[in-house]
């Protein structure tokens, strides 16, 4: 009897320490050492961009943009809808510390300052900047001077479609969704006006596009429907609602964290 009790703690003593998975951290203090517990965590923070933070980075950067367009040909709705998409409306780690709106590695020929974050890779080097016009003016100059960029320039100017295709074909990007991504963010915040205002041309505004709604509040008799209001989020939704985050993007054919208020999401 006793060999088996003896045996059965020897056991449940072994299950305890293989199940465990916290870190033994060894601390200092005078000329004695003592062991603390610490627990780990793997964070995978992402960058929620609402309607307000991108109109605000619209407002400030669509000079800019537009001067950019005249001096270099790169159209003005597709400079600021990577730099929404690229640095998340200002707000991405890149953008707030290195002013890097794009996310423009150094390559062999950068001579600039640097900064290192993980990406595609551990660690990859990003080219820095001082301000964020830099950005905008270094991305300028790698779109109309690089050799494999060269094919987009003989595309119809403020053909937005067609260079958001392109710039994924000539390597730009390696998200397969890149493209639409743009297209999105181009149709639902109408970037393209000032495409039109460069080429002189009047902005007919396309209903059939993703369209900001008016500030009212609307209500959604369907209950398979939820129209999105002040402070909503595409988390709140999911937590309010019970569905994963990624299903309510699947499923309303959106491909950021971006929404809008008076947008209707499918929460079935």
């Amino acid at each position: 009897m006793y060999k088996k009790i003896l045996l059965l703690t020897i056991i449940l003593t072994l299950v305890g320490c293989s199940s465990s998975k916290s870190v033994i951290v060894t601390t200092k203090a005078g000329n004695s050492e003592s062991k603390k517990t610490a627990s780990t965590t793997k964070s995978n923070t992402r960058t929620i961009v609402t309607s307000d933070l991108v109109n605000g980075y619209v407002f400030h950067y669509k000079d800019i943009a537009m001067s950019n367009m005249r001096k270099y040909g790169i159209p003005a709705s597709i400079i600021l809808a990577q730099g929404i998409l690229e640095s998340g409306s200002g707000q991405s780690n890149l953008a707030a510390n290195a002013n890097n709106h794009f996310g423009i590695k150094c390559y062999t020929d950068w001579k600039g300052e640097k900064t290192y974050q993980d990406d595609d890779s551990s660690q990859e080097c990003f080219r820095k900047y001082k301000t964020p016009e830099e950005s905008f003016q270094d991305h300028a100059d790698i779109i109309s001077q690089r050799k494999r960029y060269a094919s987009l320039f003989s595309l119809q100017k403020g053909d937005y479609k067609a260079w958001a295709r392109g710039l994924k074909a000539a390597g730009y990007a390696t998200d397969p969704n890149y493209p639409e991504k743009l297209i999105n963010y181009i149709e639902r915040y109408h970037l393209d006006q000032y495409d039109n205002m460069v080429l002189g041309k009047e902005y007919v505004l396309d209903k059939s596009q993703n369209t900001q709604p008016q500030s009212k509040v609307v209500v959604s008799t369907n209950p398979n429907l939820y129209v999105v209001t002040k402070g909503d989020t595409l988390y709140s939704i999911s937590k309010k609602y019970n569905i994963p985050v990624e299903e309510l993007k699947k499923q309303n054919n959106i491909f950021d964290n971006a929404i809008s208020i008076g947008q209707t999401i499918l929460i079935k």
